[in-house]
């Protein structure tokens, strides 16, 4: 594979996520292709790298993943106490700053 097939790749990627994001109202869809969007970005990153022959695009994944894996589970942790609030996880039914 070329890197023009790993960047058309991610960049479909990132557009199936971004329509996920603005289409979907379950917030554990939306946390699902946040995930998807910051996968699509990891891979351009190593696409380039292997282009450029460094390690600058890895080490960008490996904090990129880490970075996943607190935004997983921060935000699966809000979406277990807004369920727990409001028995929903529907995005148009969270309030909560209204009150």
């Amino acid at each position: 594979m070329t890197v023009g097939h790993l960047v058309t790749l991610a960049g479909v990627l990132f557009t199936l996520g971004m329509l996920g994001v603005l289409s979907r109202r379950n917030i554990l869809i939306i946390l699902l292709s946040v995930e998807l969007m910051l996968n699509a970005a990891a891979l351009a990153f190593v696409a380039f790298a292997s282009y450029r022959g460094n390690l600058d695009g890895q080490v960008m994944v490996f904090f990129a993943i880490a970075v996943a894996a607190a935004e997983v589970a921060v935000g699966l942790a809000l979406v277990i106490a807004l369920f727990r609030i409001r028995v929903t996880v529907d995005a148009d039914q969270v309030n909560l700053l209204k009150q």
